[in-house]
């Protein structure tokens, strides 16, 4: 599906409050990501999908940020400039060939990206933005690193690990997801308005996925 603006959903934003991003599992989330998980969380049909949506809006020679990346990054085979993951294993971080730069950072703890302003021409973050308790914090960093019109994307599906996801996720059904991130997005207060598209490859038949994207503006 082509992509559509975000007002097609909602344009009534979201007001949080610190229940909102609440967990079922508030423990140390380091120890609950120390194993390696080297599993999918998606099926092959969407994850051919992911990659043939990233062909689309990714220029060639790109600097790109993988943000809460693991051991596979769902690109396209091109030629990147750069592709830094930040995740928190460093398993799986290793075991991610495309990757050039390796961090381990739990965003949680601390939301501040360890790069310089507009070190990226892209910010990608697939199937995790369900665990962020800081996003309007996360999403200011975002904005900080993207060079102006460098493109943050933001794909996730119904899969998650239900006890790290926040309240607010478990509250929302898919069309809810797509405004919920539109509302990260639109509060960092650096993006243009952004679009999200439905890129489910057999609807019924294979796993959802959505994709809410936004360019940097220039100021």
């Amino acid at each position: 599906m082509a992509p559509r603006g975000a007002s097609d959903v909602s344009r009534a934003e979201l007001s949080f409050l610190p229940e909102h991003f609440a967990r079922k599992d508030e423990d140390d989330d380091a120890t609950f990501y120390e194993p390696p998980r080297m599993v999918h969380h998606l099926d092959e049909p969407a994850r051919t999908a992911l990659t043939s949506f990233y062909t689309g809006i990714l220029p060639g020679q790109a600097r790109v940020l993988d943000l809460m990346s693991s051991w596979v990054s769902h690109l396209p085979e091109m030629t990147f400039q750069e592709v830094s993951g930040l995740g928190m294993n460093a398993a799986e971080l290793e075991a991610n060939p495309v990757l050039t730069a390796r961090y381990v950072q739990d965003l949680n703890a601390d939301p501040v990206l360890p790069f310089d302003d507009a070190s990226f021409d892209a910010c990608l973050i697939a199937l995790s933005v369900q665990y962020l308790t800081r996003p309007s914090e996360v999403f200011a960093e975002i904005g900080r690193v993207l060079v102006s019109g460098g493109v943050c994307a933001v794909s996730f599906s119904n899969r998650c690990f239900p006890t790290k996801a926040v309240a607010v996720w478990h509250a929302l059904d898919d069309s809810g997801h797509i405004g919920l991130v539109t509302t990260y997005l639109r509060q960092a207060d650096l993006f243009e308005e952004p679009v999200y598209a439905d890129l489910s490859p057999h609807p019924g038949r294979s796993d959802p996925l959505f994709v809410v994207t936004a360019k940097r503006n220039g100021h």
